[in-house]
């Protein structure tokens, strides 16, 4: 009966001397400590990934440890990689706290102690899952990309559908603009071009494939938003070019030489038309949470010479600025009220896209910059909040940065927002996550944990469209490929009277 108690007390014994220890003598700095990436005083869900992170100036020994009252957690190693247990007991003590994070680290031999730095644990949890199109920032290579789902409570990451499986050489193909009704990723919907084009669409495990073009709109079906609760899609339709800067350090100029809006009636599989102004360029469409109003950006811009519409536009490419418009629709007659000013971009000299409205109504997120609408390419484009109860507009600070910030989606709750942004090298866009309470105070941002700290600074890809999801998508690679293989069936276009 010895043995085993003796066992017992020696692993004990071994696990206690194996256990990292803070050092008894250091020097403090005084500085904010210089991790990787920047996880500093920021706020997190209480179910979200271990935030691993790599303390940068340590040349020797290093040591972090994590505490919440009682709670504490201490790791060695330049890579500080909580494990999931671990970090999930943290979490649960510390929701509605904070975590204080003391790092030590020898530097010529000697204990440095940095200035500790905070996490805050909010009460809310953020929806389960992360959606976005992963494409490298080339401006001739487009084949290789994937749609991609991430579980943000831990590290896994699965394919939802690759382009690969049906492009070829001869016969290219693009997949882009993944959407969903609610995050729900059983209704969800992205947009195939070239190559076997057409809209697919997914439908509690069902898989369709729509061919939106018809004699009567300017394009198939674009830049999607589902209506929160019916079985409809507002959608922009656009004659997008592009062109390249010699000098610019933005590069590249995208922009709409004509764009309307359309409904797509997924159930009667009939397009109609929302707004076709021949003196208007609309685009971006999104709902209200009660599917009151669709919301859109739009510029008004006349082409003088109609025989040459993309020179003309380009030429005059910093002169052309959104605002943002609304229409009242009604339910029942599925039928769309006059264009409603929202916000005035123009009159501050700025241009206003890509508006999102927070589930509960009140407020409405976008980017602006100084021109045009494909902000993802300029450097000063900053995420604004405006209060659609007082009418207050103001620049999310904390949100923001010197380089781009543009695609943003709001979680179920609205109590997490997801953007992405070029701050790192000003290439590549990466995810960052940030909180927003009940009145609008956004607090300072985080970027997407994963398991490798360095990750990010070796993967070459951009992340597009982040979009929430409140679980996974379970249709596979493959029953896709299949679907798009076969022909698309051909949306009819209904005459409103």
């Amino acid at each position: 009966m010895k043995k085993p108690i003796l066992y017992f007390l020696y692993a004990a014994l071994l696990f206690t001397a194996c256990k990292p220890q803070t050092p008894e003598h250091y020097t403090d700095t005084g500085k904010k400590a210089c991790i990787y990436p920047e996880y500093t005083d920021v706020t997190i869900p209480p179910n979200i990934a271990p935030l691993h992170f790599h303390i940068e100036h340590a040349d020797g020994n290093t040591v972090t440890r994590f505490s919440c009252g009682q709670k504490e957690l201490t790791l060695s190693g330049a890579d500080v990689k909580p494990s999931p247990s671990d970090w999930k007991e943290l979490l649960q003590t510390a929701k509605g706290k904070r975590i204080t994070v003391d790092v030590y680290y020898e530097r010529d031999g000697q204990w440095m102690h940095d200035k500790p730095f905070t996490l805050t644990v909010a009460q809310e949890e953020i929806d389960p899952y992360l959606s976005y199109r992963l494409i490298a920032p080339s401006y001739v290579t487009y084949e290789d990309l994937t749609i991609n789902q991430r579980c943000l409570t831990d590290f896994s990451e699965r394919v939802i559908y690759s382009n690969m499986m049906l492009s070829t050489e001869q016969d290219g193909q693009c997949i882009n603009c993944h959407a969903y009704q609610n995050g729900n990723p059983q209704q969800m919907q992205f947009h195939v071009r070239g190559h076997l084009g057409g809209t697919v669409l997914i439908q509690n495990g069902k898989i369709k494939k729509i061919n939106l073009k018809t004699d009567s709109t300017l394009s198939a079906g674009v830049y999607p938003a589902w209506h929160p609760s019916l079985p409809l899609i507002a959608y922009s339709t656009n004659l997008t070019g592009q062109a390249f800067h010699t000098r610019d350090p933005q590069k590249v100029e995208v922009q709409d030489s004509r764009s309307d809006l359309i409904l797509y009636d997924i159930e009667r599989n009939e397009v109609s038309t929302v707004s076709d102004e021949p003196d208007a360029l609309e685009c971006f469409p999104t709902w209200s949470p009660d599917g009151r109003y669709l919301y859109y950006c739009s510029a008004r811009f006349h082409i003088e010479h109609p025989e040459h519409p993309d020179y003309e536009l380009m030429k005059n490419y910093r002169t052309i600025r959104y605002n943002l418009y609304r229409r009242a629709f009604d339910e029942p007659t599925r039928t769309f009220g006059p264009e409603e000013l929202v916000y005035d971009a123009v009159s501050l000299d700025k241009s206003a896209t890509l508006p999102r409205v927070s589930p509960d109504g009140r407020f409405l997120m976008f980017t602006q910059g100084g021109y045009g609408i494909f902000h993802i390419w300029h450097k000063d484009a900053d995420l604004c909040l405006m209060d659609l109860v007082s009418g207050e507009v103001r620049p999310l600070e904390k949100l923001n940065s010197p380089d781009v910030e543009s695609y943003h989606s709001w979680s179920s709750n609205g109590r997490w927002v997801v953007f992405s942004s070029r701050r790192n090298d000003g290439n590549y866009t990466r995810p960052f996550i940030a909180y927003i309470d009940k009145e609008g105070k956004e607090r300072k941002p985080f970027e997407l944990p994963q398991d490798d700290p360095d990750y990010h600074r070796q993967f070459l890809r951009s992340y597009n469209i982040p979009e929430f999801m409140t679980d996974r998508v379970t249709v596979s690679v493959q029953n896709l490929a299949s679907a798009i293989r076969h022909p698309a069936h051909n949306a009819k276009y209904r005459q409103r009277e």
